[in-house]
């Protein structure tokens, strides 16, 4: 059997390689890449398409679709007001969120196996109707665990909800994740469940109530581990799919 081709999305952003500076680029860290392979998928890699219907045709043409981490979701997508802390979101962001909430409904749509890495898992949760906290030190008394120092991935524990998916992935046992957010699920959104909480309360994994698909976000940085199951896991719905075609 081939191995299934798992769409991750990019964003543009300006970058500077041999003679050429703050040129734009269509990027995305390595590790997402690495992470895909590690799970047993083929990785494509998935820029902003701003043409009609470019996420529709793009996701038909997949067996599975990363959604892959960022900056702050624009608030409007989710009917509010940008506070202090929130990114402003510029031109490219804006693209950016337009095209992944595209790729995510395309995906919903299809039935195509969805994981969100954290800004993903945000995106999905708005997608289908939710909200966000857009500062956690203010909900969690100035706590900055989730995302100790600027520019450094941190580290927590999250635990799974048992009978949910993300636990019969994981187990219910406590792990220690990469983190690298300031942001977080507050009301979640129309068919989704919570899987998995931070230990002071904090939404860390959701999925859907349907248990005939994979859509699953974390709300943690997989690719900057060395824990590959949540891709494995993808592959194999992608696998057991195909079976049922």
């Amino acid at each position: 059997m081939p191995r299934p081709l798992i769409g991750v999305s990019t964003y543009v952003a300006p970058a500077t390689w041999s003679v050429w500076h703050d040129a734009p680029a269509e990027l995305l860290p390595r590790q997402y890449s690495e992470l895909v392979r590690a799970g047993g998928g083929l990785a494509a890699l998935l820029p902003p398409d701003e043409r009609v219907n470019a996420a529709d045709e793009v996701v038909a043409r997949l067996d599975g679709l990363v959604v892959a981490g960022g900056p702050d979701v624009a608030p409007a997508r989710y009917h509010a007001v940008g506070g202090p802390h929130t990114q402003t979101p510029d031109a490219d962001s804006l693209a950016r969120d337009a095209w992944e909430l595209a790729l995510i409904h395309a995906a919903l749509a299809q039935r195509v196996p969805l994981l969100g890495i954290c800004r993903g898992m945000q995106l999905l949760n708005v997608a289908l109707g939710g909200t966000l906290t857009q500062h956690l030190p203010d909900l969690l008394g100035g706590s900055k665990e989730h995302s100790p120092v600027p520019g450094v991935y941190g580290r927590h524990v999250v635990t799974a909800v048992p009978g949910t998916r993300t636990a019969e992935i994981l187990g219910i046992e406590k792990l220690d994740v990469p983190t690298y957010h300031h942001q977080s699920l507050n009301r979640v959104g129309e068919g989704l469940r919570v899987s998995a909480h931070a230990l002071d309360g904090t939404v860390e994994a959701v999925e859907t109530t349907d248990d005939t698909r994979f859509v699953l976000g974390v709300q943690w940085h997989p690719e900057q581990g060395d824990d590959p199951r949540l891709t494995r896991a993808l592959v194999a719905a992608v696998s057991a799919a195909d079976r049922e075609n």
